[in-house]
């Protein structure tokens, strides 16, 4: 099977924040054997490494990276830590009850578990645990939660708080929100220097890492060769761990579709930050399906977020998963919508990335063509933060061949509802993305979408929430 090596992408604004441009490890070179090579070195191939070395010690680990670790999606993402409940709805469509509440459980706790890994190992990730606001922005999306509030508590948990609209406008700084609900549980980091510490401590406990490295071509046996542009590998096991690049195997390209989220940065602002009452470093998003998702840095910058939803035909990662000018201008103008008292503060920052969408928008974990020796994990659809410790954990049982409770989650195998192929998938997803476009543009101004608009927009894969 062959994979389709790529240019870097242009550097995130978290990213340039770090060393890992200039500190790259060594491209591999030459033949070698290892007991697991890992495919992929963002979040889920750097947790599933370190899972795996934490398992079995003395397991030789390897991972690939054609670039630099966190080049891809794990280095340029708004860095919201987020728990799986505001999907618990989907997750109850192919889980029992006791399933989705352990995997409901198991997303929180990874939170927790993230601040604690990075106290234990020194990491200045400027991990935040200081909730998150679902908010509604038109009259349509107000209350849009409850059926993911109603789910929740039919299974016992209540890991959601209402709140009216004047808490809400308090909490964010701006009148637009009408409504919201409040999880306590979700965090922010600065997603670059997160991988970056996650590399250390992985070079540190003895995982051969090389960037730098494509891989061209896996050779299914036992040994799995994976070769590369300089060298080969012999493995007993394979992850791949490449988000939307998984899109370019013919066997996992209708599992998900890359589309396009986009961020814009702010000049360092605490002061007006102030002012607004933005203070208590919550993370935000609206109910748009096309979500804006937005959040407080650090030293004071305001970092917001559009799942924009542009895509590429063939699924290509090129400039429109780099810097979208069409997809950057229309997040800052929801900037400037959403914080109209700002209009005057610059943005300092600006860029592009991929997100690997499923249908239903959670992860989907399998063998890759039906090899017992190749294992993938993939979909994480704008939430991969925090669970993609989980997803190291299953990648980890599966690539060792154990029989438990992660190898065998609901999540692995299962079945997915896929994308339509070529040219139907771009001429198609494109209609029904600009149809979503217009029907949000409508509702934000207070007009009846189109109803050819509300029928198309039907179509669209499902969002970061289950909204009813």
């Amino acid at each position: 099977m062959k994979l389709t090596p790529t240019p870097p992408l242009k550097p995130s604004h978290w990213m340039s924040a770090t060393s890992l441009l200039q500190q790259a490890t060594q491209p591999l070179q030459g033949n070698h054997d290892t007991d697991v090579v890992i495919v992929g070195g963002g979040f889920v191939g750097l947790w599933t490494a370190l899972t795996l070395k934490e398992q079995e010690p003395d397991a030789r680990v390897m991972v690939l990276e054609q670039h630099v670790c966190g080049g891809g999606a794990s280095g340029r993402n708004g860095g919201f830590v987020m728990s799986w409940w505001p999907k618990i709805g989907t997750l109850r469509s192919f889980c029992d009850e006791a399933q989705a509440r352990l995997l409901g459980e198991a997303a929180e706790h990874a939170i927790t578990e993230l601040g604690i890994f990075c106290e234990r190992h020194g990491i200045d990730a400027h991990f935040r645990q200081s909730g998150w606001l679902w908010t509604a922005t038109t009259r349509q999306h107000v209350d849009t939660w409850n059926a993911t509030l109603a789910a929740c508590e039919r299974l016992g948990v209540q890991p959601f708080e209402r709140l009216d609209a004047r808490e809400v406008a308090r909490r964010t700084g701006s009148s637009v929100h009408l409504a919201g609900v409040f999880e306590r549980s979700n965090a922010t980091v600065q997603p670059a220097l997160l991988v970056e510490g996650m590399r250390r401590v992985a070079l540190a406990s003895g995982i051969e890492i090389h960037e730098g490295t494509a891989v061209q071509h896996i050779q299914p046996g036992q040994p799995a060769r994976v070769k590369t542009t300089l060298g080969c590998v012999r493995a007993r096991s394979v992850v791949l761990a490449v988000n939307a690049w998984a899109a370019t195997l013919p066997s996992l390209s209708r599992l998900i579709v890359p589309v396009n989220s986009s961020i814009v940065a702010t000049q360092v602002i605490p002061g007006r930050l102030r002012d607004i009452g933005w203070t208590g470093g919550e993370s935000i998003t609206d109910s748009q399906l096309m979500v804006d998702y937005y959040r407080t840095t650090d030293d004071g910058r305001i970092a917001f977020g559009k799942g924009t939803g542009a895509i590429s035909y063939g699924s290509r990662i090129g400039k429109v998963f780099s810097e979208d000018e069409a997809s950057l201008a229309l997040t800052e103008a929801d900037l400037r919508r959403t914080y109209p008292m700002l209009q005057g503060v610059p943005v300092e920052a600006r860029w592009s990335g991929p997100i690997d969408r499923t249908y239903d928008s959670l992860p989907v974990f399998g063998r890759l063509d039906g090899h017992d020796n190749i294992h993938y994990g993939i979909g994480w659809s704008g939430n991969g933060v925090g669970p993609s410790r989980l997803g190291g954990r299953i990648l980890a049982s599966l690539a060792l061949g154990r029989k438990d409770p992660w190898s065998q989650c609901p999540l692995v195998e299962r079945t997915c509802r896929t994308f339509p192929p070529e040219p139907i998938r771009y001429l198609g997803g494109s209609l029904v993305r600009n149809a979503v476009l217009r029907k949000e543009r409508s509702e934000l101004a207070g007009q009846q979408p189109a109803v050819l608009d509300r029928y198309l927009a039907r179509f669209a894969p499902a969002g970061l929430e289950d909204k009813s």
